[in-house]
């Protein structure tokens, strides 16, 4: 009679248990939401994108800071630590077992034994192994591993992430140092330029053949430029400051590139990206956001399961004996076997509020996988458009500083022949400066574009 009832009663249960999994367990990504419309093509492997530049300072910087760089020994040790959760998941799938070994000696009081007032002493030897098992027959436990592992996979990808960073930031910094190098030396060999007409200007008001305000016009426009130098210089000291954090060292150890004789390369050939939508996948960002979603939507598929019944299988199996020496013989083995189903019925709105937690979690992590695609988008476009108006700017500015350099040469000449005022020269001279100036900074603004162009792809295409 008593088995006919367990029978019933675990019959009972299954059926229940199918209908719940049949009501709960829906998909969980929602129909109208999947990674792959976004993307139409993997990514190539080859990120060396700053090879492009042919500097071989540039390529030995990136290499140190990629091995030195805190940041990026910070993602490293994330890597491992999402490894070893996920590990630890993994484990929740298999049996548990412990091994006990001990000696327990006792006495009963004799005002409780059938003994009368004398007390019982009692000991006894044991040895044993139990199992215990949660046997994952819907499938929570292996869904919370795999969210484990997607988690890591996401972590990975937060690496690539902040490698991606990394480099552009040391080649935006490098280049930073560069265009402020350049931008000293266009106002040193001004100023050079200016003393030696600020000479001719004192050597005619010597003669008698140039006034005294041609002589202060052109001792101020000299001195201007002399002023402009040590802002620059300090510029030249930050970038070098910030490129040493990016290698891991603290400034005052940092002494590379004191010399500014290698100049900015010079890139104004045009672009192919082909169609950006195609090469977003391999931003690691998108790729960490997509592991998220998918990491949650595992999650939400566990939380459903945790509605149905638990099965659990414990034992053990050892030995127990008075005496040591009869401890292994098979008359002290002792073992039992207790398979268990839980089932919590009812638990004040516990598992639904944690449901409702999980659905909140993944439509958030869909949303900002969405609001990443997007501005992934934004900053491909924004950085074609900053690359190629500033390829135009370049040409642009270099024909002016050629009519410029032609220009003053011109009003030097006319000075010097008393065909001219003084004014024509100092017009000259400014507007010279002003023109090589935004020369450099064009420069620098399209490598500094085309740096961003291959970021905001990933890394290369």
């Amino acid at each position: 009679m008593k088995k006919r009832a367990y029978t019933l009663l675990c019959a009972v249960l299954l059926a229940a248990a199918t209908t719940a999994q049949e009501k709960y367990l829906a998909e969980e990504l929602p129909e109208e939401w999947s990674a792959e419309d976004y993307f139409d093509s993997t990514a190539p492997d080859d990120n060396a994108w700053w090879h492009i530049f042919g500097d071989e300072r540039l390529d030995s910087l990136i290499d140190e800071a990629g091995k030195r760089n805190f940041t990026v020994t910070a993602a490293i040790e994330n890597i491992r630590i999402a490894k070893a959760q996920w590990r630890q998941a993994q484990a929740l799938m298999l049996p548990s077992v412990d091994i006990n070994s001990g000696w327990q000696r006792s006495r009963t009081s004799g005002n409780i034994n059938a003994t009368g007032d004398r007390s019982v002493y009692s000991g006894y030897f044991d040895a044993a192994a139990d199992v215990s098992w949660q046997v994952d027959i819907f499938g929570a436990l292996l869904k919370r591993s795999k969210a484990q592992k997607e988690l890591y996979n996401a972590s990975r990808e937060e690496y690539r992430a902040v490698l991606v960073s990394l480099y552009a930031n040391v080649a935006t910094g490098y280049f930073s140092l560069l265009q402020s190098q350049a931008q000293l030396q266009v106002l040193e060999e001004s100023a050079a330029s200016q003393c030696e007409i600020m000479n001719i200007v004192e050597a005619r008001y010597n003669s008698g053949l140039a006034s005294k305000l041609d002589l202060a016009q052109a001792r101020s426009v000299y001195y201007s430029t002399l002023s402009s130098i040590p802002s620059v210089e300090g510029s030249v000291q930050q970038y070098r400051y910030s490129l040493a954090v990016l290698l891991g060292s603290y400034p005052q150890e940092f002494y590379g590139f004191q010399d500014g004789t290698v100049a900015l390369p010079q890139i104004i050939d045009p672009i192919a990206v082909g169609v950006p939508a195609m090469l977003l996948r391999r931003r690691p960002d998108i790729r960490a956001a997509e592991r998220q979603v998918e990491a949650n939507a595992l999650l939400l598929g566990a939380s459903k399961r945790d509605w149905l019944p638990s099965f659990y299988l414990n034992g053990s199996i050892g030995f127990s004996s008075t005496q040591i020496e009869k401890l292994p013989r098979e008359r002290s083995m002792t073992w039992q076997i207790a398979p268990s189903l839980t089932w919590n019925i009812f638990d004040g709105g516990k598992s639904s509020n944690a449901t409702r937690e999980a659905r909140a979690t993944l439509d958030q992590s869909i949303a900002q996988f969405n609001a990443t695609v997007l501005k992934a988008m934004q900053e491909v476009e924004n950085a074609i458009w900053g690359y190629r108006n500033s390829i135009k700017q370049i040409v642009a500015l270099r024909q002016t500083v050629n009519q410029n350099e032609e220009t003053l040469r011109l009003s030097i000449d006319l000075y010097k022949q008393g065909l001219t005022t003084f004014q024509n020269v100092l017009d000259a001279q400014r507007t010279l400066l002003s023109y090589r100036n935004s020369l450099v900074q064009a420069q620098g603004a399209s490598i500094l574009s085309l740096i961003q162009l291959y970021t905001a792809l990933g890394g290369g295409w």
